[in-house]
């Protein structure tokens, strides 16, 4: 029989459908094609991350030969949980180490691997890129997840990154679609300069809908996907969300060969990515720096 790949995610289908694709294409490269000679279940909790336990052990009852949870944390911890024989190939934005997911970077240990993106640590980063945009700014508001355990990290990098910069900057928490509508109407109220869309599944499934808030609103906004940028708002910085599903592609397939998590250190991705949209610049009336504009990977116009 044909082994089969549990796809386990906390997202919805529709916005994944590149990302998705590129997780096949890792997987050819390792010599996995879907339907010749693997099958992929996949499961998704369309931002109920409270559903993930239930997946996961549907996944396990269903002898999976392995679990892949690309970019989704909530996803790849609901799987850890649920077995420690099946092994597991995650996506996170977090420091895997920290969540417990694995012992260190170089020898993982148990029966999980995966990539590390490291975005909840871009707080400061995201901060200063977005100032630099938008100088005249002085109220700077985080759009974070509560439930995410990238929360607290990201929180935590972003006030050290304000302090620095002598910029004030709040938390506003959404973790479901009605909350992300209701944080912009408060966005709104008090008065945000600009606006910082923190790492997380809910939030990178939903760009298109965070994307058009921002414009209707005329809030500067930033997240750490590309795909957003593309979506209409104003710039992100971050890794290439495909590059990071079609790695996680590639270690789900040379463990389907017989490798074992326990040997496969965590990879970290090579390219981050800055994008900025000028014509939603150009919509919100802000002039982008040149310095900004020949740093840029992609300017959309």
């Amino acid at each position: 029989a044909m082994p089969v790949i549990g796809f386990l995610h906390g997202g919805s289908p529709e916005p994944n459908v590149n990302p998705v694709a590129a997780f096949r294409k890792g997987l050819a490269e390792a010599g996995y094609v879907e339907g010749q000679n693997v099958a992929i279940e996949f499961r998704w909790a369309a931002g109920h991350d409270d559903r993930l336990p239930e997946l996961a052990a549907d996944l396990i009852r269903r002898r999976v030969a392995v679990i892949a949870t690309p970019l989704s944390t909530q996803a790849a911890l609901a799987a850890k949980a649920a077995t420690t024989t099946i092994p597991i190939v995650f996506g996170t934005g977090g420091d895997p180490v920290a969540l417990g997911l694995v012992t260190s970077f170089n020898r993982p240990g148990g029966n999980v691997t995966g990539i590390s993106f490291m975005t909840a640590e871009m707080g400061a980063k995201l901060l200063g890129l977005l100032h630099e945009l938008v100088p005249q700014a002085a109220r700077f508001v985080a759009l974070v997840n509560p439930t995410s355990s990238l929360a607290e990290p990201f929180i935590k990098d972003l006030q050290e990154g304000a302090r620095t910069l002598g910029l004030q900057a709040e938390v506003l928490y959404a973790g479901t679609d009605r909350e992300i509508d209701a944080a912009f109407v408060t966005l709104v109220q008090k008065r945000a300069d600009a606006l910082l869309i923190a790492p997380d599944a809910l939030f990178t499934s939903r760009r298109a809908q965070l994307a058009t808030l921002s414009l209707r609103h005329a809030v500067p906004s930033t997240h750490v996907i590309r795909e957003f940028a593309e979506a209409g708002g104003l710039m992100s910085y971050g890794p290439n969300l495909a590059n990071a599903y079609q790695q996680t592609g590639i270690y789900t397939g040379r463990i389907l060969k017989g490798e074992k998590p326990a040997d496969l250190p965590v990879a970290q991705p090579i390219k981050f990515e800055l994008v900025i949209n000028l014509k939603t610049a150009k919509v919100l009336g802000l002039n982008v720096p040149d310095k900004l504009l020949a740093l840029a990977d992609e300017v959309i116009e």
